[in-house]
């Protein structure tokens, strides 16, 4: 049973999205992704400037005169939204959690491709598979997606993007487009990545907030890993444990970047404190203008 304040949310997040779709999203996304390729439409007479490696000479036989073949892009693409949804994401430091932004920018994609008649499916993942909901088109299936994704209680607190994107590469026989969205706490998952993005044509979102990278210029902390729920106390008033904790937020962005260009994975940026939908449309914007080369 789903509870009326879920259902309140849901019917927000679905105006909020349909708008932004229609308004901003809708021709950069179409534009972004290429269709699996071209199939026939119809012949027309030929004209003069038209390809000769498109007549079709068994027509122009009959006709006594030539007719070229005209193709349409077979356009349908299966859209996966891969979210990882471990304790972490629970975070907030401003006025929405890591969780509230996933669900948000998964509602734009959705109804974006929804718009564009492809189809949509949706993998929540933690340390373990926790929910798979295969691609369908329609704006029941759609709703249900964001209905699941801001009311799903996941068994596990962890995080294994590399089990996640394990799962999906057995399971998605055709290529897709997989937006994988996680704040990237994680580690051993070089290996998923090198594999699914040969295949398939993956984005990931790294979803922050600014004040898990902001780091105090003093006082004895006692922080909590909230994936494993251990405490451990930090000395910012130590330099050299300043350091360290700023060496290693450095190393993690900096292996993360690193990992995905290397396999040609774009990258999204999200900060809880800013303007989400600017760095989505912009990476639509930066797709068109690659394939267009």
């Amino acid at each position: 049973m789903v509870s009326e304040e879920i259902l309140k949310k849901v019917r927000k997040v679905e105006i909020i999205s349909k708008k932004i779709s229609n308004e901003t999203f809708a021709g950069e996304y179409h534009s972004a992704f290429k269709g699996r390729g071209m199939e026939f439409a119809e012949v027309r007479e030929y004209q003069i400037g038209d390809d000769i490696r498109f007549i079709d000479w068994n027509v122009s036989s009959r006709m006594g005169k030539l007719f070229v073949k005209q193709f349409t892009e077979e356009r349908e693409l299966s859209l996966i939204l891969a979210i990882d949804l471990s304790a972490s994401l629970n975070f907030f430091s401003e006025l929405k959690s890591k969780k509230e932004i996933t669900a948000e920018l998964s509602a734009i994609i959705a109804f974006t491709a929804m718009l564009n008649k492809d189809k949509v499916g949706l993998l929540i993942f933690t340390d373990k598979i926790e929910l798979y909901v295969p691609p369908k088109k329609g704006k029941t299936h759609l709703l249900r997606i964001i209905r699941e994704i801001l009311n799903f209680s996941p068994k596990g607190n962890g995080t294994s993007i590399n089990g996640g994107l394990t799962y999906l590469s057995k399971i998605l026989k055709k290529k897709s487009i997989i937006f994988l969205l996680s704040d990237f706490i994680d580690t051993d998952f070089t290996r998923s990545i090198k594999i699914i993005s040969k295949k398939h044509d993956l984005v990931a979102i790294n979803i922050s907030d600014r004040r898990e990278l902001i780091i105090p210029e003093r006082g004895l902390f006692l922080l909590r890993d909230i994936e494993t729920d251990e405490d451990f106390y930090i000395d910012f008033s130590s330099i050299s444990d300043r350091r360290y904790f700023a060496n290693i937020l450095k190393k993690n962005d900096s292996e993360l970047k690193t990992l995905l260009k290397k396999n040609k994975v774009d990258i999204i940026e999200i900060s809880g404190d800013d303007d989400y939908e600017k760095p989505l449309y912009n990476f639509f914007l930066k797709r068109r203008k690659q394939l267009s080369r």
